[in-house]
């Protein structure tokens, strides 16, 4: 059975011919679009089905523009809240049931948006839910078991791993060109940055504990 699959639309920046394509290949059961992030679906004339945010960053022109859309959905949050743009619209999507995460415009110049953003998947992925951040030159997604990616669907030449929240145990990579045996993946150190794939498949395994995987290309 084929999972739902939702599509967010952030407020970061957004490489407009790829995420065009993006979405039309994608073809998401339902695009939410985070605050910031109805301004590119309103250039491009792609009606949401969701729209996410405190509306601080998005024109009064533009939201108007869907007030009233019996098609919409609109949940209006306080300035004051204590999550982000993204994490609201995580957390809608997994209220829908959506299995599936594609973020776009979740990188760009702020990286302190960027990393919220990728802290934000981790409600996500504790729901079972996969979530991934993507722009032309890195997909992001988090791992919390053991992971195999298979050479001809990796999304770059290059992936690196982190820790998110604390030392990861025993991380061992086969089929990579710097494979490793049982070996700590540290906050503080870069060993895992800037890897490649050799064999057919990457295996990634671990203990306990989550891994963020990043698939860039120069």
């Amino acid at each position: 059975m084929k999972k739902k699959k939702a599509m967010i639309i952030c407020g970061g920046f957004i490489e407009v011919d790829f995420a065009l394509e993006t979405i039309k290949d994608a073809e998401p059961d339902c695009i939410i679009a985070a605050d910031k992030g109805l301004e590119f679906l309103y250039q491009h004339k792609i009606v949401p089905d969701v729209i996410v945010g405190d509306f601080d960053s998005v024109s009064k022109k533009v939201l108007s523009h869907y007030v009233g859309e019996k098609t919409i959905s609109i949940y209006q949050h306080d300035p004051k809240k204590e999550s982000s743009d993204t994490e609201l619209a995580i957390e809608a999507a997994m209220e829908l049931k959506h299995k599936e995460l594609l973020i776009l415009g979740a990188t760009g110049n702020r990286l302190d948006h960027f990393w919220g953003n990728v802290q934000s998947l981790k409600s996500a992925i504790d729901a079972g839910v996969e979530g991934i951040i993507l722009d032309s030159k890195n997909k992001v997604r988090l791992l919390n078991r053991d992971f195999v990616l298979k050479k001809s669907e990796s999304f770059g030449s290059y992936f690196s791993l982190f820790p998110l929240g604390g030392t990861v145990e025993n991380v061992s990579l086969e089929g990579a060109k710097y494979p490793l045996k049982n070996e700590s993946l540290t906050p503080w150190n870069s060993r895992f940055i800037s890897n490649e794939i050799i064999d057919e498949e990457l295996k990634i395994t671990f203990d306990e504990g989550i891994v963020i995987l990043m698939e860039t290309k120069d």
